[in-house]
């Protein structure tokens, strides 16, 4: 080979690198322009663990993020009361691990310890690789972002890592943004004497859950509680132990619901949650808040045990793409008619709303209001 042609082949190896490079930062630019849309860490988080497994070509990519980073207590309450459950998202604390707090850390999965493994990314083949990018901010480290490799030669020791350490930086600032979007929409939607979302923010989520449903074709269940003799405990121990009944059973009923499905306080001595699932896991939900509840102890001033119980009403419905609005609100009308024939049928109990109650008209319509108005003196 003469030394003019091996100066064009560097040249030629030069200009495909160049423009691999300059793809790569298109399709990184691709999914940070969806990252600065992301309205919630919900969305945030679908597009970093499936947009961006999609554009690169991985096998996964998971998002493990620090319990103790300034923003965690807003992305904790973010994923109780809207993120999905996902074993894509994953939480620890930093100093668990030796890992780099500066740069990404890339080569085989096999060569890392089974401790970090099961921590960031779980169950994966040994013969993937992994691009462990840290995300840090002014405050201290925030977690890694773990880019799964579908091959030992995706992701390899030596290999140039500028574009990722770019990225995570982008990542970890979209993070602290979206912890901050976070806060104000928790302080906006937050019910503050029980800490759970308030009636206008199950609305809203309602909404999206039916609209996510029929995407998915799976069914969604609302569930309308209402604690028993309500007036009975104000009237006997006081508002300030009601409160504390109250605040007793909206952390009860949260623990009793999976991560990811929405629990709120719907007003007075009302609670709601949205599930995915057919009647029979609704039933099994129910069942279980139900029991939590019952066997809650809650002591009065005095130190007497205050009894709790809880009627529930239940209505199942396909998830729909049509008037998001109308359907929310015939959904829950629904539940809240089925509460009120738990409440008539001797309390404590589970009632489902009759196939097809869901769907409003003007006579469902109207009883409801008759029920509602007849509950308001039995309860």
């Amino acid at each position: 080979m003469t030394e003019s042609t091996s100066i064009g082949e560097r040249l030629r190896l030069l200009v495909n690198t160049v423009q691999h490079n300059e793809r790569a930062l298109q399709r990184f630019q691709h999914v940070e322009l969806l990252l600065i849309e992301a309205e919630d860490f919900a969305a945030f988080l679908d597009i970093l663990t499936g947009e961006l497994v999609q554009v690169f070509d991985l096998g996964a990519a998971t998002l493990w993020l620090d319990e103790g980073a300034r923003l965690a207590a807003e992305l904790h309450a973010a994923v109780a009361q809207s993120a999905p459950a996902s074993d894509h998202l994953r939480w620890g604390r930093t100093a668990e691990f030796d890992l780099p707090e500066a740069s990404p850390m890339l080569g085989a999965v096999d060569a890392l310890s089974d401790e970090v493994r099961a921590a960031l990314f779980g169950s994966i083949s040994d013969d993937a690789s992994v691009a462990i990018l840290p995300l840090r901010h002014r405050s201290g480290p925030l977690g890694y972002l773990s880019l799964i490799g579908k091959n030992r030669e995706r992701f390899a020791d030596g290999m140039a890592t500028d574009l990722l350490a770019r990225f995570a930086g982008f990542v970890s600032a979209g993070l602290v943004n979206v912890a901050q979007r976070e806060q104000l929409k928790h302080l906006g939607m937050t019910d503050s004497l029980t800490g759970l979302p308030n009636r206008r923010y199950f609305e809203m989520r309602l909404e999206e859950e039916l609209q996510r449903a029929a995407r998915h074709g799976v069914a969604v269940a609302c569930l309308f509680m209402d604690l028993d003799h309500f007036k009975l405990v104000n009237d006997t121990h006081g508002h300030a132990v009601g409160d504390r009944v109250l605040a007793a059973v909206g952390a009860c009923i949260r623990s009793a619901v999976r991560l990811g499905e929405t629990v709120a306080r719907f007003g007075g001595e009302e609670f709601v949650a949205v599930l995915q699932g057919d009647r029979s896991n609704a039933n099994v939900v129910a069942e279980r808040v139900r029991r939590a509840v019952e066997a809650l102890v809650v002591r009065s001033n005095d130190g007497a045990q205050v009894p709790v119980t809880l009627s529930i009403g239940v209505a199942v419905t396909p998830g729909t793409s049509a008037d998001k609005g109308a359907a929310a609100r015939a959904l829950i009308d629904a539940a809240d008619r089925a509460l009120y024939r738990a409440k008539r049928s001797g309390r404590n109990q589970i009632v489902f709303a009759a196939d097809g109650e869901h769907e409003s008209d003007s006579e469902s319509e109207a009883a409801a209001e008759d029920e509602a108005d007849s509950r308001q003196e039995q309860v």
